[in-house]
């Protein structure tokens, strides 16, 4: 495949965000010691050996953190070999995994049941544009990406150059579709979700504050926003939480995110971003059943920050959300060292 005509306009960053989704070696080091404040713990890279070291170890229970090496269904690989393994684990199955991975099929589903979400299109060519309805402002993200990875500031587009720009960078920079979707102009959140079927709890709500951004930019977290402007070494006062918001919309929030949660079939944890459209109701912008979970405060990691204004310290999470995992598979949580989990990362 040719070089994109305005490769020279590609942010250098933007050709270099290929880990942006992995664990850094010190969030893995961090589940690691909170888990082995009650059981063993087996360390088990997500590579190509991963198969190999499961099938001798069998681990007990598995602590499923592992974004996967290559492919639109890499989420869904270790949760597939620990199920082909009958090997319990932590978080959703590889079908949700999968599907959330995939924000035009989350999308869909969620139209399918009332849940309200962005009105969307798929561009898999440029080509097609021409034929394309689209109103603007749009935004424009690789379909197959999470961690704000392919979404820059220049991805809210105003017309149709603009969109051929942003959905051109995609198509070449990522190899995969552009999802081409209606901007939201309102609020944005994120909400944790911790726990099974009732027993669900809906984490404190953190909201984003676009007004602790650089003068000029638009109102969105993108990958700049998330990884060069909010640096641990800089942090920016970019969240609230819990949110100041009213109990009505509190409550619509929750909901919506209740809903989510259980239609795509989510298990144990999740992070689900939610954004106000033009009337000020919640709409579904992602869904991250992997969700991360950097350790230190100033890195400003949401489901930490929402379960540390929910009375949770780090470890506590770490516990809780693998106490949570394990009464789902039928085991009872320990209180000391009983079992051996792996932890499954990449």
């Amino acid at each position: 495949m040719s070089a994109h005509p305005d490769q020279d306009l590609i942010p250098a960053s933007r050709l270099n965000d290929l880990y942006a989704e992995w664990d850094t070696p010190e969030t893995v080091d961090a589940v690691r010691s909170a888990i082995a404040e009650r059981y063993d713990v087996l360390m088990v890279e997500a590579d190509e050996r991963a198969y190999a070291t499961l099938h001798d170890e069998r681990p007990d229970f598995a602590f499923n953190m592992a974004e996967g090496l290559h492919g639109v269904s890499r989420e869904a690989q270790i949760p597939a070999i620990l199920e082909l393994l009958r090997i319990p684990y932590l978080g959703s199955d590889p079908l949700t995994l999968g599907i959330c991975l995939d924000k035009a099929r989350a999308k869909q589903i969620l139209s399918y049941y009332n849940i309200p979400t962005a009105p969307f299109t798929l561009v898999r060519a440029l080509d097609e544009l021409p034929g394309l309805s689209v109103g603007f402002p749009a935004m424009v993200k690789p379909l197959h990406e999470g961690s704000s990875k392919g979404i820059y500031d220049s991805c809210v587009v105003r017309n149709s150059a603009e969109l051929a720009r942003e959905a051109g960078i995609v198509l070449e920079t990522y190899r995969q579709p552009a999802l081409v979707e209606e901007f939201l102009p309102g609020r944005e959140f994120t909400v944790g979700m911790l726990g099974n079927g009732t027993d669900t709890q809906v984490l404190p709500i953190v909201e984003i504050r676009f007004d602790a951004l650089p003068a000029g930019v638009n109102r969105i977290y993108s990958y700049e926003a998330k990884w060069l402007w909010d640096r641990s070494d800089d942090p920016l006062e970019i969240f609230t939480c819990p949110a100041d918001v009213t109990p009505d919309l509190r409550r619509r929030i929750e909901q919506v995110c209740r809903r989510t949660y259980d239609v795509l079939g989510c298990r144990d944890w999740s992070r689900i971003d939610v954004r106000l459209d033009a009337d000020g109701e919640p709409n579904i912008i992602e869904v991250n059943p992997l969700p991360g979970i950097l350790p230190r405060p100033e890195d400003n990691s949401c489901l930490p920050k929402a379960a540390r204004a929910a009375g949770l310290d780090y470890n506590a999470l770490i516990n809780r959300v693998l106490d949570v995992a394990m009464l789902r598979n039928g085991f009872q949580p320990a209180a000391r060292k009983a079992m051996t989990a792996a932890a499954s990362a990449v």
